[in-house]
């Protein structure tokens, strides 16, 4: 099997090199640097190089075609599941893979987290949807290691930028959409059917599970797939009830003549409709319901997703929440069981949406009792620019700015004092700021933990 690469920095001894055109960057413009990593041959649509060299019209239809020939039967061996929405993406691709994997089949996931074969992370991603080249090489690892399906996370930016291209999918997911990426799609409609785009590429023996409870779920019930809906409203898997508690969750469901009571270790009620995908999929490929069920108290959220860090008698909760949508069914989940006063530190990240900014920032000033505005990846736009944006949402006079985001989360623990809880949102998981050309090493859990173990009163649960 050929080894193909579109991106010159990646090519080892031996690859063939496509040359792609793109908005800001000219894949022809690297073809020297791949021959000099080793690329045996260019493919590209002008020019002659010193290696084999073959010039078609237009590279990305040559890929497309070329990728489908490589691994069109590579494919039939693993079942393809994709996720899109604004929230929970990362938390149903996480869940799924775990509960397959807790069932006997070996599943694989890419998305946000990594690139996952069964619970072991193979390698970090950049993207939640890697380039397209990328993604084949990942399957086909994940078919090398005997997995039986893959669960991937599909954003809109690679719908629309051709990163699934050439992917048929086996089954679909979506699990809702808010207001995001205005700063690429423009209007919340063309952001709907950037999404759609998944929806069509489903097999038609596929399955497309669909949160039927968002307002926009008709535009992916298409009449070519079999469709299965899930929410608390009508829905062919409906939520009946529910009781939210501070370590676990239990609901109960019904589908046809039958009633599912579920017990969960994750919390709040947004994590009901990240878990009930999970469970539909889990039964519409036979699992048995007490096995399921079994699955269902066992699964773990994925991290720095609502993850908790005891302190005295306070929480510390570190969460992902980047969308308006995201932070106030935290903050929502958060006052379930907090008795105290809620504290934030948060930021928005830079070069992105700047109209949900405000949006935020309203959210925050109005559900907590003081928050402190912060960084978060700037990439190459001034915290200035950012803050600004967010103090034209600001409602009230209980925030301060501390640019410094180490300082403004010990300064936030620091507001702590009896069953309060401090929310830090945005990153999540994430390892590293990205400031300009900067990759700067961070983990809000790490710089908590660092700075809880030099509090004396501090005894770690």
């Amino acid at each position: 099997m050929i080894n193909i690469k579109t991106d010159s920095r990646k090519v080892v001894p031996g690859d063939t090199f496509v040359a792609l055109r793109g908005i800001r960057t000219d894949g022809h413009d690297y073809i020297k640097d791949a021959i000099k990593n080793g690329a045996k041959k260019i493919i590209c649509e002008e020019g002659k190089y010193s290696v084999s060299t073959l010039v078609v019209p237009d590279t990305r239809v040559y890929l497309n075609q070329l990728l489908k020939e490589t691994y069109n039967e590579e494919l039939k061996k693993i079942k393809i599941i994709g996720v899109t929405g604004t929230n929970g993406k990362t938390t149903v691709t996480h869940l799924l893979r775990e509960s397959l994997n807790k069932v006997g089949i070996k599943c694989a996931s890419i998305g946000t987290l990594g690139f996952y074969i069964g619970n072991h992370l193979v390698e970090d991603l950049e993207n939640s949807t890697p380039d397209l080249c990328d993604l084949y090489g990942y399957i086909a690892r994940a078919i090398d290691s005997k997995c039986k399906c893959l669960v991937m996370e599909v954003s809109s930016h690679s719908l629309m930028n051709g990163r699934v291209e050439t992917i048929a999918f086996d089954h679909a997911i979506f699990t809702n959409l808010s207001q995001d990426h205005l700063d690429f799609h423009v209007t919340m409609q063309n952001y709907v059917m950037a999404k759609q785009e998944l929806f069509k590429k489903i097999k038609p023996s596929g399955l497309a599970i669909v949160n039927s409870d968002d307002p926009v779920a008709p535009n992916f019930l298409l009449p070519t797939n079999h469709n299965i809906t899930y929410g608390y409203n009508d829905a062919i898997f409906k939520i009946i009830d529910d009781k939210l508690g501070q370590t676990d969750t239990k609901f109960t469901f019904s589908y046809q003549e039958d009633v599912y009571e579920v017990h969960t270790k994750l919390v709040g009620r947004y994590n009901i409709y990240n878990i009930m995908p999970v469970l539909i999929f889990l039964l519409c490929i036979g699992i048995e319901p007490i096995k399921m069920l079994k699955v269902a108290y066992n699964l773990t959220p994925p991290e720095g997703r609502f993850e908790v860090i005891p302190y005295k008698n306070n929480q510390i909760i570190v969460d992902y929440a980047h969308t308006p949508d995201a932070i106030i069914k935290v903050i929502e989940t958060a006052k379930l069981f907090v008795k105290g006063n809620i504290y934030v530190v948060f930021g928005c990240t830079g070069e992105r949406d700047r109209l949900k900014r405000p949006i935020m920032a309203k959210l925050v000033s109005e559900q907590a009792t003081r928050f402190i505005i912060t960084e978060d990846d700037l990439y190459y736009e001034d915290f200035e620019q950012i803050k600004n944006d967010m103090l034209l949402g600001v409602t009230k006079n209980n925030y301060e700015v501390i640019m410094d985001r180490k300082e403004a989360i010990i300064k936030g623990i620091s507001y702590l004092e009896e069953n309060d809880a401090l929310l830090i949102l945005g990153k999540g998981h994430e390892d590293m700021l990205k400031i300009r050309e900067k990759r700067l090493p961070f983990n809000d859990k790490e710089i908590v933990l660092s700075h809880l173990q030099n509090d004396l009163n501090y005894t770690k649960k």
